[in-house]
Order: C-alpha cells, then structure tokens, then sequence
C-alpha cells in the first residue's frame, strides 16, 4: 500500500458541474493533479474552456476538457448528458457541484427565489446524478466503486439564514438526499458523499472575500481562523474518490473549519 494507491486517479473519468471557478475549480485542480481526465462544465462554456486550458499546462498527469453545461431544466441536464457522452463512453467519479443562491432579508424574500434555487441545488443534482447512474455503473466494483461526490453547505447543517433561506433549504436537501442515495446505490457498487464546505473564496461569496482583508475578517468567524483554502477541497476529493475511500458512502465532510460544531456560548460562562 503507497500513497499512489491510495489516492491516485490514472485513469480515472470525472465530470465536475460549475467546474470553472470556486470549489468546482479547486476539486478538478486536485482530480487532474492525481491524474484523472475531467470534463469541467458550467453555463459559461468559455470559462470552462479556459480554465481546462490552464489545468492542461500545469503538465500534471491528468488532463481537463471544458464546455457548456446547465442543470437548471431537465433540457439542460438532457443536453449536459448528451456532451459528456460525446466524450467519453465512461464516468468514474460525478461532482455535483453548480449551485445558485440568492439573498434577501426576511419579509421581502421573493417566492421565485424558491423555484431557481431549488431547480439547479437539487432537482439539477439529482437528475444528473440518476441519468448518468448507467455511465457510473459501467466500471464500478466492490473493490473500486464509482464515486459521487455532492457539494452542499455547512449551512445546511447549521441553523443559519443569513438572508439565503432558499440555498440554506437546499443544501440541506442535498445533504439529506445524499444518504438516501448511498442506501439505494450501495448495492451499485456506487458511494454517495457530500461535502459541507464553509467559507470559501469563491463568486458566490465575492461579497465577503473578495480581498485579503475581508478573508482575515471572515475567517476570524471561523473556529480555525480562516476561510478554506484549495488543498482543503482538494484533499476532501481524493480522499473520497481515490482508493483509500472505497469503503466510504453517505457521509457528510464537515469541511468548514469547525463551524459545523459551533453552538451557543457555555451556559455558565458568566458564572464561571
């Protein structure tokens, strides 16, 4: 057993949703690193291109192919499906990564708030996930099970609104629904897993990290001290998706730096 065994990917296939910036970004960096191919898909089709087009001149062992993808409509996850086909004739790892939010306070929050949201964080993931279930099947054994890999949100673990009640609701919709699917797949020979990431830099979070002093002023938030970083998703990835988490399904990855297990202050904190 060496480290290549554990958590090398040659010639391993991954399709990573909303690949071309924040976390979907972070996680095909690290795929392609340990040597897999990814198809990197996003509605902006040139930013994919791109961002594959720098993955390729790292020189790692993997490489990237980026193009056009939505699964905001059951047309966008149809065609999505159709180009990944196009591409390949095999899948071994899906990380359903793309995700919208929006923010208002609470009594002007917008009824069709609910319906964007929910159609790309959970309707899209799931039925990607269930479309793509015969490309993942293919390969897949006991002893190396193709991978599913769901982004959701620490706060969809937490009680937090933060004026992003639709996403919060999502996530933990997507966290839930992760396990179901690690029961129901188990037998498949394919994990199911989620990450719940916390604050990262990222264009849904610009508002709040987009330069270094407003990473430090957040990150001081953070039980650990600091925004997630890219090896923290990285490494989450091929953990999960490598052989050393072949035995692994329906777990939730608290990559949040501990706000998963924040709470109240001590109850006798003033006494004491």
């Amino acid at each position: 057993m060496d480290i290549e065994t554990l958590f090398g990917l040659n010639g391993k296939v991954a399709l990573v949703t909303g690949g071309a910036t924040g976390i979907g970004r972070m996680a095909a960096e690290g795929l392609v690193r340990a040597g897999a191919t990814v198809l990197l898909a996003s509605r902006k089709g040139d930013a994919c291109e791109a961002v594959a087009q720098a993955l390729n001149d790292l020189g790692a062992p993997g490489k990237a192919i980026g193009f056009a993808g939505d699964v905001g409509s059951k047309e966008g996850v149809d065609a999505l499906v159709a180009a990944v086909q196009e591409r390949t004739d095999k899948l071994d790892i899906l990380m359903n990564n793309a995700g919208v939010t929006w923010g208002a306070p609470l009594g002007h929050f917008p009824h069709e708030a609910w319906e964007k949201v929910m159609n790309v964080n959970v309707a899209g993931l799931f039925d990607l996930t269930q479309k793509l279930l015969p490309m993942l099947m293919r390969d897949a054994s006991v002893d190396d099970p193709a991978r599913v890999v769901n982004v959701g949100s620490v706060m969809g673990e937490r009680e937090m609104g933060d004026g992003a009640y639709s996403y919060s609701a999502s996530k933990a919709a997507v966290l839930h629904l992760s396990k179901i699917l690690a029961k129901e797949l188990a037998g498949k020979s394919v994990t199911v897993n989620a990450l719940a990431p916390g604050p990262f830099v990222s264009r849904m979070t610009a508002f709040a990290t987009h330069d270094s002093d407003m990473r430090e002023k957040v990150g001081a938030d953070v039980p650990l001290g600091r925004v997630g970083r890219d090896e923290d998703i990285a490494g989450c990835m091929l953990f999960l998706c490598g052989r050393g988490g072949a035995y692994i399904t329906g777990a939730v990855v608290p990559v949040s730096g501990g706000i998963n297990v924040m709470s109240g202050p001590n109850i006798f904190e003033q006494a004491l």
